[in-house]
Protein backbone atom coordinates (compact mmCIF):
# COMPACT_ATOMS: atom_id res chain seq x y z
CA UNK A 1 0.00 0.00 0.00
CA UNK A 2 1.51 3.35 -1.08
CA UNK A 3 0.53 6.56 1.12
CA UNK A 4 -0.81 8.46 -2.00
CA UNK A 5 -3.67 5.55 -1.90
CA UNK A 6 -4.25 6.38 2.01
CA UNK A 7 -4.33 9.99 1.59
CA UNK A 8 -6.80 9.96 -1.60
CA UNK A 9 -9.12 7.18 0.03
CA UNK A 10 -9.08 9.56 3.49
CA UNK A 11 -9.67 12.61 1.69
CA UNK A 12 -12.70 11.18 -0.39
CA UNK A 13 -14.52 9.92 2.67
CA UNK A 14 -14.01 12.65 4.76
CA UNK A 15 -15.47 15.68 2.64
CA UNK A 16 -13.06 19.07 3.56
CA UNK A 17 -10.29 16.93 5.05
CA UNK A 18 -6.79 17.35 3.89
CA UNK A 19 -4.42 14.28 4.84
CA UNK A 20 -0.89 14.36 4.82
CA UNK A 21 0.16 10.69 5.12
CA UNK A 22 4.00 9.42 5.63
CA UNK A 23 5.41 5.95 5.41
CA UNK A 24 4.37 3.11 3.18
CA UNK A 25 3.81 -0.74 3.14
CA UNK A 26 1.50 -1.67 5.69
CA UNK A 27 2.43 1.60 8.15
CA UNK A 28 1.05 5.05 7.98
CA UNK A 29 1.79 8.42 10.01
CA UNK A 30 -1.55 10.66 9.06
CA UNK A 31 -1.74 14.40 10.00
CA UNK A 32 -5.29 14.85 9.55
CA UNK A 33 -6.31 18.69 8.64
CA UNK A 34 -10.02 19.28 9.62
CA UNK A 35 -11.99 22.38 11.49
CA UNK A 36 -14.70 19.54 11.81
CA UNK A 37 -12.59 16.66 13.35
CA UNK A 38 -10.90 18.79 15.43
CA UNK A 39 -13.84 19.68 17.43
CA UNK A 40 -14.14 16.18 18.54
CA UNK A 41 -12.52 14.40 21.25
CA UNK A 42 -9.25 12.66 20.65
CA UNK A 43 -11.10 9.35 21.21
CA UNK A 44 -13.68 10.51 18.47
CA UNK A 45 -11.21 11.70 16.28
CA UNK A 46 -9.62 8.31 16.02
CA UNK A 47 -13.08 6.78 16.01
CA UNK A 48 -13.64 8.53 12.37
CA UNK A 49 -10.36 7.83 10.84
CA UNK A 50 -10.81 4.14 11.74
CA UNK A 51 -14.02 2.88 10.40
CA UNK A 52 -12.83 3.80 7.08
CA UNK A 53 -9.07 2.10 7.38
CA UNK A 54 -10.82 -0.92 9.07
CA UNK A 55 -11.35 -3.13 6.15
CA UNK A 56 -7.39 -2.31 5.03
CA UNK A 57 -6.49 -3.14 8.85
CA UNK A 58 -8.47 -6.24 8.87
CA UNK A 59 -7.15 -7.63 5.66
CA UNK A 60 -3.66 -7.12 6.87
CA UNK A 61 -2.68 -3.89 4.32
CA UNK A 62 -2.45 -1.62 6.78
CA UNK A 63 -0.86 -2.81 10.32
CA UNK A 64 0.00 0.48 12.21
CA UNK A 65 -1.63 3.99 11.69
CA UNK A 66 -0.28 6.97 13.73
CA UNK A 67 -2.58 9.86 13.60
CA UNK A 68 -2.24 13.83 14.66
CA UNK A 69 -5.01 16.23 13.77
CA UNK A 70 -4.93 19.50 13.51
CA UNK A 71 -7.56 22.49 12.79
CA UNK A 72 -6.99 24.35 9.52
CA UNK A 73 -5.15 27.26 11.71
CA UNK A 74 -3.34 25.44 13.62
CA UNK A 75 -1.91 23.97 10.28
CA UNK A 76 -0.71 26.86 9.25
CA UNK A 77 0.26 27.75 11.97
CA UNK A 78 2.86 25.41 12.25
CA UNK A 79 5.09 27.55 9.68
Amino acid sequence: MQAVEVKKFLEEKIPGAQVEVEGEGCNFQLNVISDELAAFSPVKRQQQIYAHLNPWIADGSIHAVTMKFFSRNDWLARG
